[in-house]
C-alpha cells in the first residue's frame, strides 16, 4: 500500500492553507485514489510521481478557487507547477484531472493511465460501490488505511449547495 508519497505530501502542505481543515480530508482522498490507482495499474517510478502531481491537483480547485467549477483551475494549478518545476513535459500524463469525472469510459485513443485515475478517483467518490474489478476486501483496506476525515460530507455538502443555487444546471465537472 502507498503510504508515503513525497511529492504528493509536499504540494498538499504547500496548499494547507487554502484546504483548512478539509486538509486531512482532501489527503486522505489523494491517498485513496493514489493506491486504487496503483491497484489498478501498478507503475514505475516516473509514473508513480505523474501520479502524485495528478491526485494532488485533481480537485484542489475547490479549494484554491472557491468554485465547485473545479477542473479548469485544478489544471491551470497542475500545470503552473510542471512549467516552475521543469516538468512541463508530464502534463499530458497529469492532464488525466480533465477526464477525471466522466460517467462513462474515456473515449477510444485515450490513455489507460487516464482511464485508471477516472476509475480510481471514481472507487473512492462512489465509497467502493464501483470497483472496477478490484476486491472489496482491497477497497475496504485503502479506505481504513485513509479514512474519510469528513472528505465525502463535504463533497455532499458542496453538491446540495451547488444545486440549491443552479437547481437546472448539471454539475460542472460532470460537463468534462
Amino acid at each position: 500500500m502507498l503510504t508515503a508519497l513525497p511529492t504528493l505530501d509536499a504540494l498538499l502542505a504547500a496548499h494547507a492553507g487554502s484546504l483548512g481543515e478539509d486538509a486531512t480530508g482532501y489527503r486522505h482522498h489523494a491517498y485513496r485514489v493514489a493506491n486504487f490507482y496503483w491497484l489498478l495499474a501498478p507503475v514505475d517510478a516516473d509514473a508513480l510521481e505523474k501520479l502524485s502531481i495528478a491526485v494532488a491537483f485533481h480537485d484542489l480547485g475547490i479549494w484554491t478557487a472557491g468554485t465547485f467549477d473545479y477542473v479548469p483551475p485544478s489544471r491551470v494549478l497542475a500545470r503552473d507547477y510542471l512549467h516552475q518545476t521543469g516538468k512541463a513535459a508530464w502534463m499530458v500524463d497529469v492532464d488525466a484531472i480533465e477526464c477525471h469525472h466522466k460517467v462513462m469510459r474515456t473515449p477510444a485513443g485515450t490513455s489507460p493511465e487516464v482511464e485508471a485515475f477516472r476509475r480510481a478517483d471514481w472507487i473512492d467518490v462512489s465509497l467502493g460501490v464501483r470497483r472496477f474489478g478490484l476486491a472489496g476486501r482491497a477497497v475496504h483496506d485503502v479506505m481504513a488505511a485513509f479514512p474519510d476525515a469528513g472528505f465525502h460530507r463535504r463533497l455532499a455538502e458542496l453538491t446540495l449547495t451547488r444545486l440549491r443555487h443552479h437547481p437546472l444546471d448539471p454539475l460542472p465537472m460532470m460537463r468534462w
